[in-house]
């Protein structure tokens, strides 16, 4: 019941490995700068004036899903060549034997890179369990991985810059590690399913793979994410537009400002019975900013939908007792909190 991860075999000749990719760069980066003046000539011939609330949710809908989908294609290129050689078994190795602390913040920094959704948490909780991953490095693992990915990292990178992709990463990485660290301390290993525990381990086997395959493996997984994640980029951008156009500024400031001590908590249970990805909820997230919402507490908001979703507690059901959901989904909505207000006071 472990993850494994197929690669296709080199699909494209030996001296096109590099070229190809080369000229997807180039003709991403052409296509990227005419983003904005194609908007612009589209707008214009619209039959809508500028001043008006649904010219500025079009003019942002209309730029904001291209974008998104540019900044997501050429991301999740790059990383699917980079998952050939960090791949779920790989990590399993790493973490193995590792003790609390280390074992937290590397389980935490390889989520980032490492497949995972939703549908993947059961056989990835089984195969680390199993390897001798010990309970609390298994969680930093779970919470960072759907919560700090290259997604989520990039779309911040390309729409609010290096600074705050960098502290959104910092954030998810400490909520993970401390919660890991509380879990693991607790030891709640007796809320563990006994059955987990009598499945044996799975011996792990070596991809060796040319760049030709690794390059090959990009492209598939570049259109095996855009084409699942296409859905919520568009209700994302769509919700995002709505927030632009109609909603007063004076009214986010309000419900997500920082003067509003309630409006951390607020966030986070508004954002945990909804479920998204991390590529839908960045468009929110910059209309959110827009309308006068504090960082802080869009941030925590953001997280909370990420690494706090209904469908993922559903599923891990399977192989854990309701009281370490409980205390998996008490521990980080405790930590996104306390990162909202921290993150709030300081900027």
């Amino acid at each position: 019941m472990t993850t494994e991860v197929e690669y296709p075999g080199p699909v494209l000749p030996a001296w096109r490995a590099w070229v190809v990719p080369g000229l997807f760069v180039l003709m991403w980066a052409f296509l990227y700068a005419q983003l904005e003046p194609v908007t612009d000539a589209f707008m214009h011939r619209l039959p809508l004036s500028p001043q008006s609330h649904l010219y500025s949710a079009v003019g942002f809908f209309a730029f904001e899903v291209p974008k998104v989908l540019m900044l997501l294609t050429l991301i999740v290129f790059f990383v699917g060549v980079i998952q050939t050689f960090v791949t779920p078994e790989k990590t399993r190795a790493l973490l193995a034997d590792k003790h609390q602390g280390m074992g937290n913040v590397l389980a935490a920094t390889l989520g980032i890179v490492t497949p995972f959704c939703s549908c993947s948490a059961v056989p990835l909780f089984i195969g680390f369990l199993t390897a001798g991953v010990p309970l609390g490095v298994t969680f930093s693992f779970l919470v960072s991985a759907p919560m700090v990915n290259e997604v989520a990292l990039v779309l911040l990178f390309g729409m609010f810059g290096w600074k705050i992709a960098l502290i959104y990463m910092g954030l998810g990485l400490v909520v993970a590690m401390v919660a890991g660290w509380i879990i693991g301390w607790m030891n709640p290993v007796h809320w563990v399913e006994p059955w987990v525990y009598d499945i044996p381990a799975v011996s792990l086997t070596e991809n060796k793979l040319d760049w030709s395959a690794r390059f090959a493996q990009g492209w598939h997984h570049m259109r095996d994410i855009v084409l699942k994640v296409f859905p919520y980029i568009i209700a994302g951008v769509g919700v995002g537009a709505w927030i632009h156009g109609y909603v007063p500024e004076d009214f986010m400031a309000h419900i997500m400002g920082k003067t509003a001590w309630w409006s951390v908590p607020l966030a986070v249970l508004i954002g945990v019975p909804m479920y998204s990805n991390a590529a839908g909820m960045i468009p929110v997230v910059q209309a959110l900013l827009g309308k006068g919402a504090a960082l802080g507490t869009t941030l925590a908001f953001m997280m909370s939908v990420t690494a706090l979703s209904f469908p993922e507690f559903m599923i891990l059901k399977k192989v854990m007792k309701t009281q370490l959901i409980a205390l998996f989904a008490g521990v980080v909505t405790a930590g996104i909190v306390l990162v909202g207000f921290v993150f709030n006071a300081m900027m």
